[in-house]
């Protein structure tokens, strides 16, 4: 089982070829390292190339107890030692059916799509961990292959591994892959109004029912009722998850 998921996850998007041209293009590590300084995700480069981690930033979500060092001398071997085998085949699925979506696309197109699922990582104290991930494209070899790509790694929203949807940079249009038929369905981003966003932006800083009610002239059943009608259109079960969903849908 390990032998074919490996050849998945190495062959599909496996790049042969850097022309002088693709390598005008590498002048950029710099602005990855300081995006990495900013943010509260993980952060690491993908090298299709070479098959391996170019750079793996110090937040310690992603790297399970190791240092960055570590996990950049482990490359893909990261995966097999820190993800569980039944989610190491839903990668394999992932990887297949996400590269087989990209190679459709037009070269011109290919930067402005990125794709996000959910997997555990196990991280130092044995114990499994729900994690999005986020992949979209830094360099395009001359021939249109993806040679490398930025990863970002955080907290998941949902329950279960999965939820896998490739979305277009500036646009509503989403699709979700079925796993079971490994068909990507079309589908659009969840909506918001204006006062759905402003109660949200309120609870995420840190304010209760009541207090969004007297920031906002309006009653507590009033907060209430939209709240509900948050977690109906984001399908989340609480505040929690749905400032999870609104951030990763750049809604706030």
């Amino acid at each position: 089982m390990k032998n074919t998921i490996t050849s998945s996850l190495l062959t599909k998007n496996k790049v042969e070829k850097i022309s002088t041209k693709d390598f005008q293009q590498q002048d950029y590590m710099e602005a990855v390292k300081a995006f990495a300084r900013l943010t509260y995700e993980s952060v690491y480069v993908i090298d299709y190339e070479k098959m391996a981690f170019e750079y793996v930033s110090e937040n310690p979500l992603f790297l399970c107890g190791y240092s960055p060092e570590e996990v950049l001398g482990l490359g893909y071997e990261f995966y097999f030692k820190n993800v569980p085998e039944k989610d190491l085949i839903l990668l394999s699925l992932i990887n297949e059916a996400g590269f087989d979506f990209f190679a459709k696309l037009s070269d011109g197109e290919k930067k402005h799509y990125s794709i996000t699922y959910d997997f555990h990582l196990i991280n130092q104290e044995g114990k499994p961990r729900l994690i999005n991930h986020k992949l979209t494209p830094l360099f395009l070899t001359s021939e249109g292959k993806m040679w490398k790509a930025m990863c970002i790694v955080s907290l998941s929203h949902h329950q279960q591994a999965g939820n896998t949807c490739i979305y277009k940079q500036g646009t509503d249009e989403l699709w979700v892959l079925d796993t079971t038929t490994k068909i990507w369905k079309k589908s659009e981003k969840p909506k918001l109004n204006r006062r759905e966003i402003e109660i949200l932006q309120l609870h995420a800083q840190g304010l209760t029912i009541n207090q969004i009610a007297e920031k906002i002239f309006v009653a507590p059943d009033t907060v209430k009722y939209y709240r509900r009608r948050i977690f109906e259109r984001l399908e989340v079960s609480n505040m929690v998850e749905a400032l999870s969903s609104a951030v990763n849908h750049k809604m706030i």
